[in-house]
């Protein structure tokens, strides 16, 4: 339930910035940027919040979702047969990567730490040495 909830968190900041920015601005129809935001939304939310951050820290998974948002919205204009502006997909990703900055902060607090997958002692890997008594297979019986 708490990926239910910080996904329909994330769909809908990331819905109210893209339809602030590329319908607001240039025009697009409220269902493209539902498509787009739902695209870019989950291919994010499973690569860069469930994949590279619990794996990585909060910059590195920043600067891979600002490619992937990059990305994504490029191609999601270029096939809406809108203009090819990269200043408009620049601005769109940028908007969506400021949130993501945040987002991945409020993801590492509430949603990721319960998960095993993400637990992990602070960036040090701890080594275990299992130790038996050796066995001789050549040793014959009494």
């Amino acid at each position: 339930m708490k990926h239910v909830k910080a996904f329909l968190f994330k769909f809908i900041i990331s819905f109210i910035l893209l339809y602030a920015i590329l319908s607001g601005i240039n025009g697009f129809s409220i269902g493209d940027v539902f498509w787009t935001t739902m695209i870019l939304g989950g291919i994010s939310y499973i690569l860069g919040d469930l994949l590279i951050l619990p794996r990585t820290n909060n910059t590195l998974a920043t600067i891979a979702d600002f490619a992937l948002s990059f990305i994504i919205i490029w191609i999601m204009t270029s096939t809406l047969a809108y203009d090819d502006y990269l200043a408009r997909t620049f601005t769109s990703a940028l908007g969506v990567t400021i949130f993501e900055a945040l987002f991945h902060r409020y993801m590492a607090n509430r949603v990721l730490p319960n998960d095993k997958s993400s637990q992990r002692s602070n960036g040090q890997l701890q080594y275990q040495m299992e130790a038996s008594e050796e066995l001789d297979p050549k040793k014959t019986k009494k």
